[in-house]
């Protein structure tokens, strides 16, 4: 999902396919779309889900379990384990949990964009992430381009906020970003467009999750 280098559109375009993602998205939704490897989620990813829910007037935030995270040297619970620990934290009609990554063979957060727009033309993604995430977005494999591909949400997480804000994207894109205040236009903007949300935080991580499982 995450790597350095620039990412070529394949040859040929991407094409909508008859694949159902089973995601029941029409033209004119405003969706966000929350990638990671949920490993596993916790109340901090769905601080950031449902920050961005209210603050941008989403009609649903799309939480996408990835098959797995090239910047992290451990691999991954299996997906279905982390999708259930999604669904345990995504709550409400509007949280929708799913694998489309994996059902679409994609990697890195470029294609799943690029893949997911052909397939639903005329609605309006913005891709939401905590501000731990800002920091490395410079990393990314084609983070131009996914700068260029869909409108950004950053959502303020502990230990992050000012150094997600000095980090190489966020200086790069300055020019870019919209006042918290008009964060409702967001997913209606020509990217790149960014904006960055503060809320009451959470202080929790996948790691200490982890950890404290370990030691049981």
């Amino acid at each position: 999902m995450w790597s350095a280098g620039p990412a070529p559109r394949p040859l040929g375009g991407i094409s909508r396919g008859a694949l159902n993602l089973r995601l029941a998205l029409a033209p004119g939704m405003r969706v966000g779309l929350f990638g990671g490897s949920f490993d596993p989620a916790h109340e901090g990813h769905a601080h950031v889900a449902e920050t961005a829910l209210k603050r941008l007037g989403l009609d649903r935030v799309i939480w996408l379990v990835s098959p797995g995270n090239p910047l992290k040297p451990r691999a991954p619970a299996e997906l279905e384990r982390r999708m259930a620990s999604a669904r345990a934290r995504a709550h409400g009609p509007r949280m929708v949990v799913s694998g489309a990554e994996a059902a679409l063979g994609v990697r890195y957060t470029i294609d799943t964009v690029r893949a997911l727009k052909a397939r639903y033309p005329g609605v309006h993604f913005v891709w939401v992430m905590g501000a731990d995430s800002l920091k490395d977005l410079h990393r990314w494999r084609g983070w131009t381009q996914l700068m260029g591909e869909i409108p950004m949400a950053i959502v303020a997480r502990p230990g992050s906020a000012v150094r997600s804000r000095l980090a190489p994207a966020a200086s790069r894109y300055a020019h870019a970003r919209l006042p918290a205040g008009a964060a409702r236009r967001l997913a209606a903007s020509a990217p790149p467009a960014w904006t960055f949300l503060t809320a009451p935080w959470s202080y929790a991580s996948s790691t200490a999750l982890r950890d404290t499982d370990a030691a049981h």
